[in-house]
């Protein structure tokens, strides 16, 4: 029984016919790793979206995602807006490539599918591409009033500004970053070698032992040093003498407990044994 589901289509033949369709507006395409990526042209990616819905052989009717990437060292056109397709006759993806930067741009594919209107929004809130033909181009992950575009490659890791709940304000207030405490550094050397500093509190026990401080880590002690330094501070227990017992009488064996009464065996679960002298016949199975 063949499943319900279209068969997954390869790649073959999709990059012709998306020659064929686009043209001109095809500006190159890369076949790699499984997954076919069409650049095309900014200027009409309106009329490069519905051909490739349309058209048949292709047919992606559905608009799965949009995507940012940011290139700084490019100079102009550090952007990319990647437009991930799905063609659900055929059980196929695709990618295509705009190149933009904060100034040009790209035109809004919101007529096609007007899901894109929310994720042209994330774009343009965590890259700064401005989206042309988008009715409602605003913020939309971050909050009001924030500065600069987090994804961006030249946007500083701890922001500009940090948020928290005023207590004496009783609202949320806007501050600038305060880290805790300075990035540290570190040297990555072998703890074997020792570092070229003292840390701290180090110098505290090279001064108690009365060993000479010198450059790098402290100088190690001797397990005979170890041993006087332990023995000076700590403080001698007095000898314990061990309880011996030289006869059986000494240790209660064969005393009863006090509330049994006599001729009575101190557990009723437990039968007496045999001459135990407490009834005739204890212990008998009858």
């Amino acid at each position: 029984m063949r499943a319900p589901a279209p068969a997954y289509r390869a790649n073959d033949g999709v990059i012709d016919a998306a020659t064929a369709a686009l043209g001109g507006r095809l500006l190159h395409s890369l076949d790699a790793v499984g997954e076919v990526a069409l650049h095309v042209d900014r200027s009409s990616l309106v009329e490069t979206m519905v051909a490739l819905r349309d058209t048949p052989g292709l047919e992606y009717q559905q608009l799965m995602e949009i995507a940012g990437v940011d290139y700084p060292d490019r100079g102009i056109e550090r952007f990319e807006v990647v437009y991930c397709l799905l063609s659900l006759t055929r059980n196929h993806r695709v990618r295509v490539h705009v190149q933009t930067d904060d100034e040009k741009p790209v035109p809004s594919v919101t007529g096609i599918w007007p899901v894109a209107g929310w994720l042209e929004r994330e774009v343009y809130d965590m890259y700064g591409v401005l989206f042309s033909g988008n009715s409602d181009l605003r913020r939309i992950l971050t909050d009001y009033g924030f500065r600069g575009h987090p994804q961006r490659k030249d946007f500083p890791l701890t922001g500009y500004v940090e948020l928290r709940y005023s207590e004496e304000a009783k609202r949320v207030v806007y501050e600038p970053v305060a880290l805790a405490q300075d990035f540290r550094t570190f040297d990555f050397m072998s703890p074997w070698e020792g570092a070229e500093y003292v840390l701290p509190g180090d110098e505290k026990a090279t001064a108690q032992a009365g060993l000479p401080q010198a450059k790098g880590a402290p100088t190690p002690l001797k397990a005979d040093q170890i041993a006087k330094a332990d023995a000076d501070v700590s403080p001698k227990a007095a000898p314990v003498d061990a309880k011996t017992t030289e006869t059986t009488a000494q240790t209660g064996t064969g005393d009863h407990h006090p509330g049994d009464a006599p001729g009575k065996n101190a557990n009723p679960d437990v039968l007496p044994s045999k001459g135990s002298g407490r009834g005739s016949g204890g212990g008998q199975n009858q």
